[in-house]
């Protein structure tokens, strides 16, 4: 097995080289390099990176297959106080390597497919494409860490929720009854 270790991922590899190496590599992805990324979060620290280790192999079927796992700390808005928040974003994934859509679709279950252009690939694309996968669709602080928390509870009162009262033997169906009973 192959291991290689560098400050910044490169972009593009030939994964099916890696693979037939059952190479591992590590390294870092500035997020600034990632737009569709950038576009979705609310913001980062100046110089953020995205940890990546991605381990190249083939299968029992001989399949080629990349492993990953990601991490980044990014700044999202909470969907409760409209403040920003720090999350740090994981990700680990099992992803099949294909060049057609047909070898796509012929992939088992727990393969996701990713398609590569002949025999290149994309690594910050794909990593970026995991990132978004991982992105919480409603972001919001732990509760007792929520700005907004003394407003929250301004509404929920601690007492249980009030339940109408209903009389004694009053049945909501009467009416119905009523009506059936009058028959035009």
């Amino acid at each position: 097995m192959t291991k290689a270790s560098n400050a910044e991922l490169p972009k593009s590899v030939d994964p099916y080289r890696l693979a037939e190496h059952n190479t591992v590599l590590e390294g870092e992805i500035p997020l600034n390099g990632l737009l569709r990324f950038r576009e979705a979060i609310l913001g980062s620290d100046e110089g953020a990176v995205c940890q990546v280790r991605l381990s190249f192999s083939m299968d029992s079927q001989r399949r080629r297959v990349v492993s990953g796992e990601l991490k980044a700390a990014v700044d999202l808005e909470c969907q409760r106080c409209m403040n920003a928040m720090r999350l740090t974003l994981d990700s680990e994934f099992l992803l099949g390597l294909v060049t057609s859509d047909e070898q796509a679709e012929q992939l088992p279950k727990e393969l996701e497919p990713f398609l590569t252009d002949g025999f290149t690939a994309d690594l910050w694309s794909m990593c970026e494409d995991e990132l978004l996968l991982v992105l919480p669709p409603f972001p919001l602080h732990d509760r007792n860490e929520c700005p907004a928390r003394e407003d929250l509870e301004a509404y929920e009162p601690d007492a249980e929720p009030a339940t109408p009262e209903k009389a004694e033997g009053e049945n909501p169906f009467s009416v119905l009854a009523d009506l059936k009973a009058k028959k035009h």
